[in-house]
């Protein structure tokens, strides 16, 4: 028997107010759950607006230790509800070292670790080296009642690095958990590249390592209007093909089954981890290849 999995996405919008983005993302938690949903993924940082916009030193005051707070809380949802939730968070470490940081808990409500974000931004409107500092618990996957999850998060998906490490570990899913969307001073045309470009390259993680990803934004508009989350989360088969798309501009919960049993299918016709040559690889740890 092939072995199967429902997965859930919450694409919503966000307030101010911390603790109405945590009652909302329970309240989308619990709706997906109703639709069957096994493992539910929640967008990059939804318990705020995304306040990397600016540098602000007040925004600190919005992190939490993890385990804590809202761990605690959606350790009783998995619990009740029998599913398994990632949940991006705003990690405080200790005092002056911050992490963005992925929680992952178990479908009894175990918490079964968390994921730091390994590759940090620093571009307008995005200041998050001013907040956060580099992941250092390596990649990471996580064995859940109903898959063995992968979760890399928002910037982590330009790099295929990371998709390929995670899926060498044993990931059957790659999670993303994102906040990405664009300047409403931009024409279309730049928009729709940017939006096509962030979709393939994940797409592409798909193909490249033979598995499903299951990448969830946010959406609406932020930061006094000059900034409109795109939405489009999205689900790729291990062949880059959409099984699901959401709207640029509605929030959505979505449930999907995947067939996990397509990665051997896959990777047996299509062998490219069987063919990489990993003998040969060694300089990619550099930063750049200059000559001698």
């Amino acid at each position: 028997m092939s072995k199967k999995v429902k997965v859930g996405t919450v694409q919503m919008s966000c307030t101010e107010n911390p603790d109405q983005n945590l009652a909302k993302a329970i309240e989308k938690i619990r709706e997906a759950a109703a639709k069957g949903a096994q493992i539910v993924c929640l967008q990059e940082l939804f318990r705020s607006l995304y306040f990397c916009d600016v540098e602000d030193y007040e925004n600190f005051k919005l992190a939490e230790p993890i385990p804590g707070p809202s761990t605690e809380t959606l350790s009783g949802v998995a619990k009740e509800l029998g599913v398994v939730i990632i949940a991006s968070l705003f990690e405080k470490r200790t005092q002056g070292i911050y992490h963005n940081t992925t929680a992952l808990i178990d479908a009894d409500g175990t918490y079964l670790g968390k994921y730091r974000k390994m590759h940090i931004p620093d571009d307008p409107a995005y200041f998050e080296k001013f907040y956060f500092t580099p992941g250092d618990l390596g990649y990471k996957v996580f064995k859940t009642k109903f898959a063995t999850i992968g979760v890399l998060i928002c910037w982590d998906q330009w790099y295929p690095e990371g998709a390929r490490i995670t899926s060498l570990m044993g990931a059957e899913i790659l999670f993303y958990p994102t906040a990405i969307g664009w300047a409403t001073s931009q024409d279309e045309a730049t928009n729709s590249e940017q939006y096509n470009a962030w979709q393939t390259i994940q797409r592409s993680h798909s193909v490249a390592n033979g598995l499903h990803v299951v990448s969830v934004n946010r959406v609406g508009f932020e930061q006094n209007g000059a900034m409109k989350f795109w939405g489009g989360s999205f689900i790729s088969n291990p062949f880059g093909r959409l099984l699901y798309l959401a709207s640029h501009d509605q929030e959505e919960v979505h449930v999907e089954e995947i067939d996990l049993d397509q990665t051997d299918r896959y990777r047996t016709h299509w062998p490219f981890l069987r063919d990489r040559r990993i003998d040969s690889y060694q300089p990619i740890t550099k930063r750049f290849i200059d000559e001698d």
